[in-house]
């Protein structure tokens, strides 16, 4: 596996294809952001960080479990 991953590393197509790849994908959330009403994505910003931050309470929580 490193040998494969190191021939991509020097295979300048490789490097071309990802740079493509990348765009493609840039361009791609650039439509979708487009199509989604601002209030929207506030909503979505808003639920994602409510979700991480319930997260982070379980974490806490299995944290101070393993300390007892």
């Amino acid at each position: 596996m490193t040998e494969k991953s190191e021939s991509c590393k020097t295979n300048p197509k490789m490097d071309e294809a990802r740079q493509h790849m990348k765009s493609a994908h840039e361009n791609m959330r650039k439509v979708a952001e487009a199509w989604v009403p601002e209030g929207v994505r506030e909503n979505q910003k808003a639920a994602r960080k409510e979700f991480l931050l319930g997260l982070r309470s379980l974490l806490d929580a299995a944290i101070d479990e393993s300390e007892k």
